[in-house]
C-alpha cells in the first residue's frame, strides 16, 4: 500500500518546462518515472511505464527536491514533505545517482565521523549499549509481525532464486547457519543477539541442540519466552535478557547473527576474545554481519542511519573483522558474501511495509513509519550496488586438533550429513 500525505503536509513538485534538458538528461539515465502535483496536474519522464512517482506540492518544491542534499531529502520525506509511489529503491537510487555532491553531504560525512556517539566505538557501557538497542529493536513486536516473515527473523535471508519468498528464504538461512556449524543433537548451541528467538528454537526442533540465547531488547526477550513456552521447549531453549559480555559458561557451538554491527570497530578484539572465552575448545563460531567494502565511507546516510535508525552501530570492514579475530585466537574456515540476498530481503521488507502501512501505523508513528521505509529502501540499494557487503564467518580455535570436515558439501542440502 503507497504512502499517502496528510492534509497537514506539504509535498513537493515539478515542471519539465523549468528543469528542462537537465531533466530530461536525468531521465535517460534511469527507469521512467512520474511527477504529480498536488493541484493534479502530473508529467512523465523517460520512456515506458513509470517505476515510481513522486508526489509533491508544487514545481519550487519540485526543484528543491531534485537539488537538495541527500540528508536534507530523507528528512523532509520522514516529515511527510512529499511522497513516493512505487518502487521506492528505484525512487531513492534516483535521487542519490542524480544528485552532485553538495556542503550539506559533506557537512553530514563530517558530523557522522566526529558525532559525540563515535565514542562508543572506544566504549560502551552495557546500559548505553542496552538504550541503543531498546530505540531500534522496541518499537512494537507488531510492527515488527508487520513486515517480517512468521518466524520475525531481522537480518538477511537466504534465496535459493531471486522468485522465493521471504517466509521459506528464512527458513533456508537458518538451515544455512546450522549445517555451517555442523549443529549436532545435544550440543550446546548460543545465540549472541538472538532477537525473537527463531534461531534457537529452529536449533531445537530441528537439530536437537540445546539452545541459550542473549538479547538486551525487552520486546524480543518478551515474544521469544512466549514462543518457547507455546512450544513447549523450555527444557531445551533459555532465552535470556542480558548483555553478551555477561554471558559465562562453554558452549558447542555459537552463532552471532546481525548483532556485531552494534559492537563498533575499535571494540572488535573485545567481542571476539569474549566469544573466544564462551566456545568450546573443538567448538565452532559463525559471525554473520554487515561489512563496509575497503573503499566506501561514511557519508550522510551513515549520519541518518546514527541518527534515525541505529545510534551506536558502526560497520567494519572484513579485513578488520578478521584481523581482531585472528589476534583473538580463531582461524577462519570460511567466508561467505551473502550480498544479493540482503538486497532481495530489504527489497521483500520494503514491499511488505508499504502493502501493509494501515497495520503499521496501528502500533508505530506515521515518522517511524516512513524512517524504517527509506532505510530499509536505502539499504537495499546498498547492497544491489556493492557499497555494503553481507558476510558469513566460520570461525574455529586455531589449537583445536579434533575432528574437521575437509570439504565444503556438508553445508548444503544435498551434501552429506
Amino acid at each position: 500500500m503507497p504512502v499517502t500525505p496528510t492534509n497537514s503536509q506539504q509535498p513537493f513538485s515539478d515542471n519539465p518546462s523549468a528543469i528542462g534538458e537537465r531533466k530530461e538528461r536525468l531521465s535517460e539515465r534511469g527507469a521512467a518515472y512520474e511527477v504529480v502535483y498536488r493541484n493534479g496536474e502530473s508529467f512523465i519522464h523517460g520512456l515506458g511505464r513509470p517505476a515510481f512517482t513522486f508526489l509533491v506540492k508544487d514545481e519550487a518544491h519540485w526543484a528543491h527536491l531534485l537539488h537538495c542534499d541527500l540528508y536534507s531529502a530523507a528528512s523532509a520525506f520522514i516529515r511527510g514533505d512529499f511522497d513516493i509511489h512505487g518502487d521506492l529503491v528505484a525512487a531513492v537510487r534516483f535521487k542519490r545517482e542524480n544528485t552532485p555532491r553538495r556542503l550539506g553531504d559533506w557537512l553530514a560525512s563530517i558530523a557522522a565521523r566526529i558525532a559525540p556517539r563515535r565514542i562508543e566505538s572506544w566504549f560502551q557501557t552495557s546500559v548505553r549499549a542496552a538504550q541503543n538497542i531498546r530505540f531500534h529493536y522496541d518499537r512494537s513486536n507488531r510492527f515488527y509481525g508487520s513486515f517480517l516473515d512468521s518466524r520475525m527473523v531481522y537480518s538477511c535471508a537466504y534465496f535459493k532464486d531471486a522468485a522465493q519468498n521471504i517466509e521459506d528464504a528464512q527458513l533456508g538461512k537458518l538451515d544455512h547457519i546450522c549445517r555451517k556449524l555442523d549443529l549436532r543433537p545435544e550440543e550446546r548451541f548460543l545465540d549472541i543477539g538472538c532477537g525473537w528467538g527463531a534461531l534457537l528454537i529452529h536449533a531445537a526442533e530441528k537439530y536437537g541442540a540445546r539452545s541459550t540465547g542473549c538479547t538486551l531488547s525487552l520486546e524480543q526477550e518478551a515474544f521469544a519466552a512466549a514462543d518457547i513456552a507455546e512450544k513447549s521447549l523450555k527444557d531445551r531453549v533459555t532465552i535470556l535478557e542480558s548483555d553478551y559480555r555477561a554471558l559465562s559458561g562453554q558452549f558447542t557451538k555459537i552463532a552471532s547473527v546481525g548483532m556485531f554491527e552494534h559492537v563498533g570497530r575499535r571494540r572488535l578484539r573485545e567481542y571476539f576474545r569474549k566469544v573466544y572465552s564462551l566456545l568450546e575448545d573443538e567448538g565452532l563460531f559463525l559471525n554473520h554481519g554487515i561489512v563496509r567494502p575497503e573503499r566506501v565511507g561514511d557519508g550522510p546516510e551513515t549520519l541518518f542511519l546514527q541518527r534515525k535508525v541505529f545510534p551506536g552501530g558502526e560497520l567494519a570492514t572484513v579485513s578488520n573483522v578478521i584481523r581482531e579475530a585472528g589476534r583473538a585466537g580463531f582461524e577462519v574456515l570460511d567466508v561467505e558474501n551473502l550480498r544479493p540476498h540482503y538486497g532481495l530481503t530489504c527489497r521483500r521488507w520494503v514491499e511488505r511495509l508499504q502493502r501493509n502501512a494501515e497495520e503499521c501505523l496501528r502500533h508505530v508513528d506515521r515518522e517511524t513509519y516512513r524512517t524504517w521505509l527509506l532505510y530499509l529502501a536505502g539499504s537495499a540499494l546498498s547492497f544491489e550496488s556493492g557499497t555494503t557487503d553481507l558476510c558469513q564467518i566460520l570461525m574455529a580455535k586455531r589449537r583445536g586438533s579434533g575432528f574437521r570436515r575437509l570439504t565444503r558439501d556438508y553445508m548444503y542440502l544435498h551434501g552429506n550429513t
